[in-house]
């Protein structure tokens, strides 16, 4: 790929191929491509992909614009939707204007912190009842292990269900929708041609529907008080309509999505960088026989629970389980001197950010006891934005450090985790940034 500075308005950024322009650099490499963009360019970048030019921000000051301060100049624009829309229909990772605001304020409830509390004895409970199948000396696919308990933990939390029967259903099917999401033909052909990895999504897609409305069928049957298909059956508008059936299941395999695969990959992440380093480990072990002294973690616990925080939140900043945002502007945007006019695609990815030099001493070091007090009010706003920023920032962005927080207490009071040797961390790029293949752990008791 040859490399030239842009003419015209436009930010500097790589040349690329006609038609497909730099998408075959950005999927050979997509990390690499990221990095060395930004590094090459500056704060703003752009280049083309088959769908337009994309504009690559990578100062946190430019990022806050986008998500804080002119967000509603921004949607999530027809890149992202045209990836998330096949599995998750129009639920509120994707959705815009008064359905958003709608359902958001319909689901706040279940990620109340008051609400949050009460599930972190369910979590807990669900981690030891995984890791008591564990045998000393056996080797087990980490990753695969962890987005079962995640799913499990955010079916029973929000739905008020347990999937144990369906695990393997569900697993497989955002398995294949994330699969076959990374597949070329997925971005450069135009939605409606039925390519083998969008027909491979439609088959996943028909097999969580159908779990999906049985669900559904049976809340409508027994309604609870506290579950968010319940909130989601009660409400109508003011002519009396109730959502749809439909709209009820986007906001169901939404959940299902976000709320396990992020939580699942950060335990994934921690673990695989633990293994490579000892004397991490062993001062978070330490940590857990003094706070826990051999007994289960508690919510009571997590305040004194520093070190774990922190190996949480460095894992995140190297390896952040969403690794970009992507935005479309409605109106224009002056961002950085360029205008950033309507039908552009903005990424703001957290790989780049997180590793930046400017923001972090030793930036590809994982040193968890980086994340001081003091260090966080020296941190620019957006140099870490793992769970995003602004009124579309995470909703279940609570749930989710409360759970990798005690599934983290409780496995590694419990054992040492040794990585398979010659397993590699190769990542897709995709929704998340999600292991191509599994993370091989050999189990070793304490």
């Amino acid at each position: 790929m040859r490399l030239t500075r842009s003419a015209g308005s436009r930010p500097p950024g790589p040349d690329g191929l006609p038609f497909v322009g730099t998408q075959l650099s950005f999927l050979r490499d997509p990390y690499g491509f990221m990095t060395e963009t930004a590094r090459e360019y500056g704060d703003i970048v752009s280049w083309k992909d088959p769908g337009g030019y994309v504009y690559q921000l990578n100062h946190p000051d430019y990022i806050e614009q986008v998500l804080v301060q002119n967000n509603q100049h921004y949607v999530k624009g027809d890149l992202f939707q045209n990836t998330l829309r096949p599995i998750t229909g129009n639920g509120i990772l994707n959705s815009e204007g008064e359905v958003w605001r709608r359902n958001r304020h319909l689901i706040q409830p279940a990620f109340h912190p008051e609400r949050i509390r009460e599930y972190a004895t369910m979590m807990t409970d669900f981690t030891t009842e995984t890791i008591e199948t564990w045998t000393d000396g056996e080797t087990r696919p980490f990753h695969e292990e962890m987005s079962t308990l995640t799913l499990k933990i955010v079916a029973r939390a929000l739905f008020g269900v347990g999937i144990d029967d369906h695990v393997d259903t569900v697993a497989a099917a955002l398995d294949d929708f994330m699969l076959a999401s990374e597949t070329l033909s997925h971005y450069v052909l135009p939605p409606g041609i039925p390519t083998p990895s969008r027909r491979r999504i439609a088959r996943a897609r028909e097999r969580l529907d159908a779990l999906i409305y049985d669900m559904i069928e049976d809340r409508r049957a027994n309604p609870t008080d506290g579950d968010v298909i319940s909130k989601l059956l009660e409400v109508s508008d003011d002519a009396g309509t109730t959502l749809s059936d439909e709209q009820i299941r986007d906001e169901v395999v939404t959940l299902l999505l976000a709320g396990h695969e992020t939580t699942a990959l950060a335990m994934t992440f921690s673990a695989y960088l633990l293994s490579k380093h000892s004397a991490v480990e062993a001062q978070l072990v330490e940590e857990l026989e003094t706070v826990l002294d051999g007994s289960p973690p508690t919510m009571a616990d997590l305040e004194d629970l520093e070190y774990t925080e922190q190996v949480v939140k460095e894992s995140m900043r190297l390896y952040p389980p969403v690794p970009a945002i992507v935005r479309e502007p409605v109106k224009p945007d002056l961002i950085g001197g360029y205008e950033i006019p309507p039908g552009v695609t903005v990424q703001m990815q957290q790989w780049v950010v997180h590793r930046d030099p400017r923001w972090y001493d030793d930036p590809l070091a994982f040193r968890p006891g980086r994340w001081t007090d003091e260090m966080e009010a020296e941190l620019p706003k957006l140099a870490y934005f793992p769970f995003a920023a602004g009124p579309r920032r995470c909703i279940g962005d609570r749930f989710a450090m409360l759970e990798a927080r005690l599934l983290l207490a409780t496995i590694y009071q419990r054992y040492h985790l040794e990585l398979v040797p010659g397993t590699e961390l190769d990542l897709m790029a995709t929704i998340t940034a999600r292991p191509k293949h599994e993370i091989p752990m050999t189990i070793r008791e304490r």
